[in-house]
């Protein structure tokens, strides 16, 4: 009897749990509707894209959470109808942030419905680096849009005369190296001079070392903080006496290795012999391959 009794208390604490658990997404995501419907009223399209992608890879694909968000967005955007002024950008980022970190802290994987969390269960979630920056073709990018492959990251500009053209020579060789490896890598060029580095320099800049880097660019505003998520420093020096537009770009160099799930795992310094960093790219890539689900075991050494 007393056994029973426990059996009937436990599923009764785990239902709770699990009410509780989806109570919490679903807030989190009508919530990420709410700033959607926002964004599609004030004609904010980077911000809705990068809402979208966090929707797609965290929410469950069921209709409760579906009309959660539908709810949140027409909610808004009749507020907005009505009168609601528009958010100005550092406002709108802040919200932003604090959705995707709330959204990530109750649906840490994408499409995970957190019902089998234990009681007081911390949820994972590790901090990565974030960004929202446009492709030379004017395509929203950010780091949801690599999940499932590695990034290698480099900061730098076009007209630097000496440290990023090395930087992209060494990434060039890293993916000559990889050889078939490299198609689990994402190499990524993220330009500190959005306003001389045009799309078009920019495409220019990428493909005349290799045409699988991809060149990124965004305002001020989101360059700043996309060096601040992955900690790069940045900032103009100019002369006085020379035009406006004859500046140079002091910047953090090196390179930054994401893994699969978007977390650092690598900073390579500057200099760093490409043999080496692709030795060490290549290893990982071998290690997440031998974790995949049905990967056949390898030979003992």
């Amino acid at each position: 009897m007393r056994c029973k009794l426990i059996a009937v208390l436990y599923g009764l604490t785990f239902s709770a749990v699990a009410l509780a658990s989806d109570e919490a997404g679903l807030a989190a995501v009508r919530e990420l509707g709410r700033l959607n419907g926002q964004t599609l009223a004030c004609g904010q399209k980077n911000a809705a894209s990068w809402i979208r992608v966090l929707m797609l890879n965290h929410a469950p694909k069921t209709r409760m959470y579906g009309e959660a968000y539908e709810e949140g967005t027409q909610e808004t955007f009749l507020a907005h109808g009505k009168g609601t002024p528009c958010p100005d950008s550092a406002e709108l980022g802040a919200r932003l942030d604090e959705a995707a970190r709330r959204l990530k802290a109750v649906l840490p994987a994408a499409g995970q419905v957190p019902a089998g969390h234990n009681a007081g269960e911390s949820v994972p979630n590790a901090i990565a680096p974030r960004y929202l920056l446009q492709d030379p073709n004017g395509r929203a990018v950010t780091n949801e849009d690599f999940l499932g492959r590695f990034q290698l990251v480099a900061f730098g500009y076009t007209s630097c005369p000496d440290v990023c053209p090395t930087t992209m020579l060494e990434m060039k060789e890293v993916l000559r190296l990889l050889g078939e490896q490299a198609e689990r890598l994402q190499p990524v060029f993220i330009t500190v001079d959005p306003e001389r580095d045009s799309a078009q320099v920019l495409r220019e800049y990428a493909a005349a070392f290799d045409a699988r880097i991809l060149g990124l660019r965004g305002s001020e505003a989101l360059t700043r903080r996309a060096a601040n998520e992955f900690r790069v420093r940045f900032e103009k020096v100019r002369d006085p006496a020379a035009p406006p537009d004859a500046y140079t770009v002091d910047h953090s160099a090196g390179m930054i290795l994401l893994g699969p799930d978007g977390r650092t795992i690598l900073r390579f310094a500057y200099a760093t012999p490409a043999r080496q960093m692709a030795e060490r790219i290549g290893a990982l890539v071998r290690e997440e391959k031998d974790r995949a689900p049905g990967a056949a075991p390898r030979p003992a050494r």
